[in-house]
């Protein structure tokens, strides 16, 4: 029986996870989008009847729509936290409700990333429970 492949950051012996836990995280991160963009939707029925800020509550929605389906290109993950940054500023400008649900949504965003940092050490260090033998 031969031995599996080497992969960048496992070390030797290490058997690698049989799928990419990666793979789950950017499964998550899309789904929050998805969630997240429902709760600003919700926001347009307080918004004070401006335009623009109907037009921006509209656009962030939409952004984190196209944006969770991207979520499997390299900079997906990157711009789906910059857009976390817009929501706040967008929505402390024209609906501070909005910018108070942001806030909520950075912890969130905060806390995945920490989860798929903690995974990352793991699966380098071969702590995962899938790389475990028996």
């Amino acid at each position: 029986m031969s031995e599996p492949p080497s992969i960048p950051g496992v070390p030797e012996g290490v058997r690698p996870p049989p799928t990419d836990p990666m793979k789950g995280a950017r499964g998550i991160f899309a789904a929050t989008l998805i969630i997240e963009a429902i709760a600003v939707l919700l926001a347009l029925l307080v918004v004070d009847g401006s335009p623009v800020g109907f037009g921006v509550v509209l656009a962030l929605a939409l952004a984190m729509i196209v944006l969770s389906g991207l979520q499997r290109r390299p900079w997906g993950l990157t711009a789906a936290v910059v857009l976390q940054v817009l929501l706040v500023v967008a929505g402390f400008v024209f609906v501070p409700a909005l910018g108070i649900l942001g806030i909520v949504f950075v912890v969130v965003w905060g806390v995945l990333l920490w989860m798929r940092r903690e995974v990352a050490r793991r699966m380098a260090a071969g702590t995962l429970p899938s790389q475990q033998d028996g």
